[in-house]
This record gives structure tokens, sequence and C-alpha cells, in this order.
């Protein structure tokens, strides 16, 4: 069995520069490609159920998927509730298996998300389970502009609610479907000296920060997550669209979709290999 917390992948690589990967799953067959390449890889993974995926299948549902997936290979694997909305559904995330719990308090005022994150924290430690929380807001492509991260801030929501990562807004953006952005690296150092490089800081948004500088703030910062999402589902839907395209008579849901895994496992494991500033 390996299931493992956030704090037992994301220590590990703040002491020896590197990060791992958060990989947004949606369903089945992309949780089970994230946890092959990841095997293959020899590399820790994070597997994510966010907001669209909750929506989509219960809770209970995708604890059970990725405790089964966790549990068949040899890598550690994490079992992410992210952007979670209260206590209430971090409970019931730990109640069904996840190993580490997100609470997004970041449209709240500083100290309204430092007292829920400081709670839903110990309430996740009691339990042997990891917390991350988010201070500043990670703004939306085409949508809600984003709030950078203040270091001050920074400092005292990281000494003040125990959590085990940090999300930051320093130029990332959720949804961007391009390497087009990056990150600030004048900020990033800020909030790193703010926290005096103890804390894993995560990046959301992780599709639109370019593949070499992915690598590089991996090596080199307090970094120890990036979350990716977009680029992977571009590439299930461009998998998908090319089965359809070369079976016009097929029906079976299972024989549309088995093309997407081959393409879904070598993307991820690009992205795992980044995740240890390897080059391809």
């Amino acid at each position: 069995m390996t299931r493992a917390t956030l704090a037992e992948v994301l220590q590990p690589a703040l002491r020896n520069g590197h990060a791992v990967a958060g990989l947004v799953c949606l369903g089945w067959e992309d949780a089970r490609a994230y946890v092959r390449a990841a095997e293959l890889e020899g590399s820790p993974v994070i597997l994510q159920a966010g907001p669209g995926a909750r929506a989509h299948t219960p809770l209970p549902v995708l604890g059970a998927i990725f405790r089964h997936l966790a549990d068949c290979v040899s890598v550690p694997v994490v079992l992410h509730l992210d952007h979670g909305r209260g206590a209430d559904e971090a409970r019931e995330a730990m109640d069904h298996g996840f190993t580490s719990v997100m609470f997004d308090g970041s449209d709240l005022q500083l100290s309204e998300n430092i007292r829920q994150t400081r709670d839903i924290a110990r309430m996740a430690h009691d339990r042997g389970v990891s917390c991350e929380g988010e201070i500043g807001f990670v703004g939306y492509a085409a949508g809600a502009a984003s709030a950078r991260t203040n270091p001050a801030d920074a400092g005292d929501f990281a000494l003040e609610t125990g959590i085990d990562a940090m999300a930051i807004s320093v130029g990332n953006t959720h949804l961007q479907e391009g390497q087009t952005g990056g990150i600030d690296e004048r900020a990033l150092a800020a909030i790193a000296i703010a926290t005096r490089g103890r804390v894993p800081l995560v990046i959301h948004g992780g599709s639109g920060v370019p593949s070499d500088q992915r690598k590089w703030l991996a090596r080199t910062t307090p970094i120890c997550k990036f979350n990716i999402g977009t680029e992977l589902r571009q590439c299930f839907g461009a998998a998908l669209r090319q089965s359809l395209a070369d079976q016009p008579q097929e029906y079976d849901r299972i024989k549309l979709l088995a093309p997407t895994e081959a393409p879904l496992i070598e993307a991820a494991r690009k992205i795992l290999r980044e995740m240890k500033g390897m080059g391809h």
C-alpha cells in the first residue's frame, strides 16, 4: 500500500530540490493513466479531485478510485481534495480515505482565511492527514483576475495556520491553454524570504508556466508542487477526437476511450520528469 500524505512527499522535495506533480483527475481513465505514469517514472504523484470532478462524481466514488489505484503501485500516491470549500467537505474527504485536503479561503479576509485554514489544518493533522492553504488569489483565464500574494501576509499565514503547503499567486493563472504565462520570480523570492523557505509552496495553474521554468523552479526554489490540469485535458481531448475519427462506427465507450490512455501516460511522464528538474 503506497498511500502517502502531502507532507510525506513535499518535505523531501523541499529538502532535495525537486517538486511533485498535482495532477487534476476527472475520472477513472485519467487517474489510472497518471498512476501508471508515476510507476514508470518511479516518481510520487498527487491525484487531485477538484470541484469539477466532485460535481460529476461523488467524493466516496473518487476516494474509492484513488485508494484502489494507490494500492496497485509501489510509488507514493497522495489522495488530495483540491479547492475544498469548508470543514464539512474536508471531513467527508478524510472519511473516504483522502490523505490530503486543501482549504481554499482565498476570497476571505486574511484573518478569516487564517482562522478557517488553521481549524481545518488542526482537524486534518489530528487524523494524520495533510492540509494545503491558499493566500492571495489565483485567477482564471478569461475569468476572475488574480490578486497577488503579499509576502508579509504569506509569512503570517504560514506561521499561524500550521499548513503543510501554501498555494500562492505570483503570475500563475488557472485554465491557461498555452504556456504563455510564467512566474514572477522576484515576487516568489520575496515570499520565500518571508516564509524562510520552510513551507512548501504550490503553484496552481501550472499548465500556463513554461516547461523550462517549471524545471528551473522545481530545482531552485521552495515551489514543491505544481498543479497541472489543462494541458492534460487538452491531451485527452485530442486523443478522444482522434479515436472518434478513427472509429466512426464504434459506439462502445470503453473502446472509444481506450486510445486516450497511451497519450495521457506519455504526457504525464513528461510532466513528472520536469518536476525532477530533468529534460525530456
